[in-house]
């Protein structure tokens, strides 16, 4: 799969822009806050409909502008974006996308960023978004069901607080319930599935990094299982009803990354850390190979910069044969570690981004 061209109106402090990409390495460079990473975004946001930084859309249309466009060309199709104020239009090959389950896996990108090297620091919830959106890229049933287990928890939610001030009733409990196991299950075998496959992808390329000296082991900790599910709901009700939220279920789930049989994030090293994110996102893209049949889109966010010779020579040349679209401040330390002949170069200042061709 690969991006052939970009053309941006109004997006952050890209003015109006248009870029065509080269098959293998483009590398974007300039100083901080030129415009860099807003490139990266659209291309994210293209294939994910959403940005990965901001939390409103309409952050992502230019300062004193109302409206902001994306005409995005991959070798399988094209994706339009429109952000306005108050409203978003998306469409892939002219066909509306009404939701978010129409576009996810259409354009598929795997974004490694800086925040990218705390996935094995930051509590459960960062490694659950991790799942989740890298699951949703496999497969499209994961996206129905994890959107139908929320919109479930949240009724039940609803119900719990309604309870608590007298204007609801236990007795419809027991819907939410069942709506919660049959989503939740389904969304448990899932991540289950994926932990499993992408931890032996990711413990053949931790070996590789570390000389094989250590071994990775990536753990789906549930925080409930499709056996005991209804049970456990049941059992806590009276506690949920206190709090007024539901506070078992799979909304609680982790994935435990060790090193060696030990918790990396309580006794892993710096450098332990930052190969097991980097040996978890190069596992996500032969994930998706194996699963999609089709490479993804990488996009290296100014990551290299975090990371010592010895793993950004293992990443460069493990992406041979994936269109790869780098982020930098210099261009000339990437230069030196990639094929020449494959790479194409372009310099981003105050918003504009030139192309100076082939290098």
């Amino acid at each position: 799969m690969q991006i052939t061209s970009v053309q941006l109106k109004n997006f952050r402090n890209l003015s109006e822009q248009r870029v065509e990409l080269a098959p293998h390495i483009n590398i974007f460079y300039g100083d901080n806050g030129q415009g860099k990473t807003n490139f990266l975004e659209s291309l994210y946001f293209c294939a994910m409909g959403r940005s990965h930084r901001a939390v409103s859309d309409y952050e992502l249309v230019a300062f004193e502008q109302t409206d902001a466009f994306i005409q995005l060309k991959y070798s399988e199709g094209n994706v339009h974006v429109h952000l306005g104020q108050g409203k978003k239009g998306m469409n892939v090959n002219g066909m509306p996308v009404r939701k978010l389950g129409d576009l996810l896996g259409n354009l598929i990108v795997v974004m490694f960023s800086p925040e990218d090297l705390e996935l094995v620091k930051e509590g459960p919830g960062v490694r659950r978004k991790f799942m989740d959106m890298e699951i949703c890229k496999l497969s499209p049933l994961y996206y129905h069901e994890l959107l139908s287990y929320h919109r479930a928890l949240r009724q039940r939610n609803k119900l719990l607080k309604s309870i608590a001030i007298g204007r609801g009733t236990t007795e419809t409990v027991p819907v939410w319930n069942d709506a919660l196991v049959a989503h939740g299950t389904k969304v448990y075998k899932l991540r289950k599935k994926f932990a499993e496959e992408i931890g032996e992808i990711a413990m053949d390329i931790y070996t590789k990094i570390s000389g094989g000296k250590e071994k990775i082991s990536l753990l789906y900790k549930p925080n409930i299982v499709p056996e005991s599910y209804a049970e456990k709901l049941a059992k806590t009700i009276e506690r949920d009803l206190k709090l007024t939220t539901t506070t078992v279920g799979i909304h609680k789930d982790d994935l435990q990354i060790q090193i060696n049989g030990r918790d990396i994030r309580a006794y892993g090293s710096q450098g332990q850390q930052r190969t097991a994110s980097l040996s978890l996102k190069l596992a996500e893209i032969e994930l998706i190979k194996n699963v999609r049949d089709k490479s993804p889109v990488l996009l290296l966010d100014d990551v290299l910069s975090e990371l010592d010779e010895k793993r950004q020579s293992y990443l460069l040349s493990s992406i041979e044969g994936i269109q790869t679209v780098i982020t930098c401040t210099g261009m000339e330390d990437v230069i030196r570690k990639v094929d020449k002949e494959k790479a194409r170069v372009f310099r981003v200042e105050n918003g504009e981004i030139y192309d100076i061709c082939n290098v």
